[in-house]
């Protein structure tokens, strides 16, 4: 590898066993054999290595998750929300470091405008691939009319998919024990849909 293999492969390492707020620049030289100079050439400094090893990581995550989500090309929508949900939690231990990382990288990109478009340009690229999902899933001619990954439709249950599942992780990392399964959000959310009909049917006219 070269050296800006070497520096990710490091940084993904470093980041599942000491955590992100921990690692100096010096941590990464030395876990990858290469220099200080090797990092602001190739990444700029050293949180847009971590960064990027994160983003890397959340990219594999998402692809596993998809994976999961569309092995049965029979399952419905929401058997796929609650498999992918199930997923998430199942693979949530083990990952856990992980999550925590992107969590302080996220509180120090609130104070770094080049980090925080890094952050942005990462949900941007999963956004449009949860998207490409959403009309695997539903039909390109779901919705009353032509669906694409660009549609702002696909986009907006895109959204509505990824905020659950970060949602659900940052529960789990802050309660594993009182987090709800995956069958709790699954229930909450037909329960949801179910009275919202309810309603709208009792407010029209006989």
């Amino acid at each position: 590898m070269g050296h800006r293999e070497e520096l990710l492969a490091a940084a993904r390492r470093l980041l599942e066993s000491q955590g992100y707020a921990r690692i100096t620049a010096r941590d990464l030289v030395a876990e990858s054999g290469t220099n200080l100079a090797s990092i602001g050439y190739h990444f700029g400094s050293k949180e847009g290595l971590l960064n990027e090893a994160i983003g890397t990581a959340i990219g594999e995550w998402t692809e596993r998750l998809a994976a999961v989500a569309m092995a049965d090309p029979n399952a419905a929508p929401l058997q796929r929300a609650q498999a992918t949900w199930s997923a998430l939690l199942a693979n949530l231990p083990k990952h856990r470091a992980l999550l925590l990382s992107f969590v302080e990288a996220m509180a120090q990109a609130e104070r770094n405008p080049a980090l925080r478009e890094q952050f942005a340009t990462l949900y941007r690229g999963m956004r449009a691939r949860v998207a490409e999902l959403v009309v695997q899933s539903l039909g390109d001619t779901a919705l009353d009319g032509a669906l694409a990954a660009d549609d702002p439709r696909a986009l907006a249950i895109a959204s509505w998919v990824i905020a659950v599942c970060d949602g659900l992780a940052l529960q789990w990392l802050l309660d594993p024990e009182g987090a709800p399964s995956a069958a709790d959000l699954n229930a909450g959310h037909a329960l949801m849909w179910q009275e919202s009909l309810r309603l709208v049917r009792a407010a029209q006219p006989n």
